[in-house]
């Protein structure tokens, strides 16, 4: 009786988180480590919730808590306590093997560090997560990986390995394999931290394109307050709490701003070629 009670409860909850119309609805989130006897508390009763289409820049000083916020987001690791709703979905007490179903189904992830394979073309990068998918034929992947390279402007490169490809290329790579899988979002952990200032405002008009045209959730983690100033909203954490959720009203435009920039003569030529 109290077992069905409970799961009538929690289908309950999962309705109305669904009919409630958020992407992520966190519900105070906390994340604690224990490091032999002692006990630390990385996460704090976080509770927020981020809507459809939303650009949301994530900071905070290191320790803060930003980072194992987004590994809880991303479904690579689980709350101490606390509930977490992805599309509805309570995913809180979901254990490893279902955690990565959901992460295969619904996110995508983009990091600091490009993370390709050096001996694979950008085409067969892009395809990797497809592999995962015994249902999607080796016709649907390369077709699918085509179509996001595509997107990203790298069509033309499709066949170069990541050696003859520039940073940020790269980095246009690896967002085009977090895209194959179509997810409703994407995590973007520090994507210029490793790129000159004129790459990272390229990679953020990918990116604020792939919200406004595609209408993509990101949600992107950065400590630079200029990169941050791109997003339409903004969240800040300091020891564990959310401190500060701010709407952005006039974000910065990076397409607009790299039309006034002038052209790089060195631009595309930061990997060494290969005959």
């Amino acid at each position: 009786m109290a077992g069905g009670a409970a799961a009538a409860q929690a289908g309950e909850a999962g309705a109305v988180a669904g009919n409630n119309g958020a992407v992520i609805r966190v519900e105070d989130l906390t994340r604690i480590y224990e490091l032999g006897d002692v006990k630390v508390p990385a996460l704090r009763g976080v509770s927020l919730q981020v809507r459809p289409g939303e650009f949301v820049a994530v900071r905070g000083p290191s320790g803060s808590g930003k980072s194992t916020f987004m590994n809880l987001l991303g479904c690579l690791d689980h709350p101490t306590t606390g509930r977490y709703f992805l599309s509805g979905e309570d995913v809180s007490t979901y254990d490893a093997d279902q955690r990565a179903g959901i992460r295969n189904r619904f996110i995508g992830f983009v990091f600091q560090g490009f993370n390709l394979l050096p001996r694979t073309t950008a085409l067969e990068n892009v395809e990797v997560p497809l592999y995962y998918s015994r249902a999607v034929a080796h016709a649907e992947r390369e077709a699918r990986a085509r179509e996001v390279l595509n997107l990203v402007g790298l069509g033309p490169r499709m066949d170069h390995f990541p050696s003859q490809l520039s940073g940020g290329q790269q980095q246009r790579v690896a967002i085009a394999r977090a895209l194959v899988n179509t997810p409703q979002l994407l995590l973007a952990d520090e994507p210029t931290g490793n790129l000159d200032s004129r790459t990272s405002i390229e990679i953020m008009a990918l990116l604020q394109k792939l919200n406004r045209e595609q209408g993509l959730t990101i949600l992107l983690v950065t400590h630079e307050s200029d990169i941050a100033e791109y997003a339409s909203r903004v969240i800040a954490f300091h020891d564990g709490h959310l401190v500060d959720d701010t709407p952005v009203a006039a974000p910065r435009d990076a397409a607009r701003e790299l039309a006034t920039m002038p052209v790089d003569e060195w631009a595309g030529n930061g990997a060494a070629k290969e005959a």
